[in-house]
């Protein structure tokens, strides 16, 4: 399905929607973020800042003018749960830092650490793009990127391969969507 608006919210830098904005000659309609402004990439205009109080509700999504079903949500660094009622009524999409497809104990909070803590058992590690339901990093799988564990040797080089491989799941699915 072809989306015409793009919402994308963050809770880091935003430098990932700025990479897929460059990569796609696109950028999202509309940006939200919790994060702190002072650690927001300069580069990245961002249309709502919210608390973290709104963002667990999410409830500024029913201020904004747009059509539910042509819109689509992308989660990009969004550092909270998403209330199970937004889950059903929106198209909201996750990049996950985790190869749960593979290695399903990868859901949740910090998959790149615990990525590098079990390198010696995984022959691979990756990122995938998934839809969002109610129960965390459980909805169906889109796009699934990975890379061989052999070219990972530390925690850093763990964090590169992961930010590159959900960049390039980001971009399939993306070029697919919008």
């Amino acid at each position: 399905m072809k989306f015409s608006t793009w919402i994308a919210l963050f809770s880091q830098t935003g430098s990932e929607i700025i990479d897929l904005s460059t990569e796609l000659n696109r950028k999202p309609d509309f940006v939200i973020t919790n994060a702190n402004l002072d650690k927001v990439n300069p580069d990245i205009e961002v249309d709502f800042r919210i608390n973290n109080e709104e963002a667990k509700t999410l409830d500024i999504l029913e201020n904004i003018q747009f059509n539910a079903h042509e819109t689509l949500i992308t989660l990009n660094g969004w550092l909270r749960i998403v209330p199970p009622n937004k889950c059903r009524k929106y198209n909201i999409y996750n990049g996950h830092p985790g190869l749960i497809t593979k290695y399903p104990e990868l859901k949740g909070k910090d998959p790149q650490k615990r990525a590098w803590e079990n390198i010696a058992s995984y022959s691979k590690i990756g990122s995938v793009v998934h839809k969002v339901v109610a129960e965390v990093d459980a909805g169906e799988v889109i796009v699934e990127k990975s890379a061989k564990t052999r070219d990972v040797y530390n925690l850093d080089k763990t964090y590169d391969t992961l930010r590159k491989t959900s960049f390039n799941a980001w971009v399939e699915f993306l070029k697919e969507h919008l």
